[in-house]
């Protein structure tokens, strides 16, 4: 008995709908978007500038979603062009493929010009989908000090509960979802440094349609 409450708890929970969730301390606190569960409604910008809904986008086709810090970050320009180079397998098993990251819709037309990208990029400027996902976290103060005099991003700075403006950046990660919006696959790493390979992307692909 008292394992088939446990059971219907779990089912419940799973099936509730997500909620945006705080923004993490740091990388190694985020709560991100599990296997099981399902793509959230949350808002982004297109190219044009016009809200889309990563819900709706997602909805009646397969997809392969992954969020990126920005254009001015080479680890993900070299993970933008892996993707770029597997994109005609993806589309062959059904799915499309966007990239999501906090830069403006004018920095995405920018990136896919530079890196000649035929996928969908949308903006996550106001960070709400990076919130529903559970991947938005506090950069330091020296990280934050050190991208906004460095590397000049024009980012907002958001607020910690302690008071102190910081850059709030998406722990990079990867998710598989079906036509349902139901995730098969998801990778999430705090070290930026680190990507999953094409293939592996490849590989949880197909074993999702299955």
């Amino acid at each position: 008995m008292l394992k088939k409450t446990f059971t219907t708890l779990v089912i419940l929970l799973f099936s509730l709908p997500l909620l945006a969730k705080p923004i993490a301390l740091d990388e190694l606190n985020v709560m991100p978007l599990m296997n099981g569960q399902t793509i959230p409604s949350a808002s982004l910008k297109d190219l044009n500038g016009t809200n889309v809904d990563i819900a709706k986008l997602t909805a009646g086709k397969p997809s392969i979603i992954f969020f990126y810090r920005g254009g001015w970050c080479p680890f993900c320009n070299s993970q933008m062009g892996q993707l770029q180079a597997i994109e005609p397998q993806l589309l062959e098993m059904g799915y499309q493929l966007i990239g999501i990251s906090p830069d403006t819709p004018e920095k995405l037309k920018a990136s896919m010009t530079k890196q000649d990208l035929s996928y969908t990029l949308l903006s996550d400027a106001s960070l709400e989908t990076s919130k529903a996902f559970g991947l938005a976290y506090f950069t330091s103060a020296k990280v934050t000090e050190r991208y906004i005099n460095k590397m000049k991003l024009e980012n907002e700075l958001w607020q910690t509960p302690q008071g102190e403006k910081r850059l709030v950046l998406p722990v990079p990660a990867v998710y598989i979802s079906d036509a349902k919006g139901l995730v098969h696959f998801q990778y999430v790493n705090p070290n930026f440094r680190v990507r999953p390979a094409a293939e592996l992307i490849v590989t949880a692909a197909k074993l999702a349609l299955k």
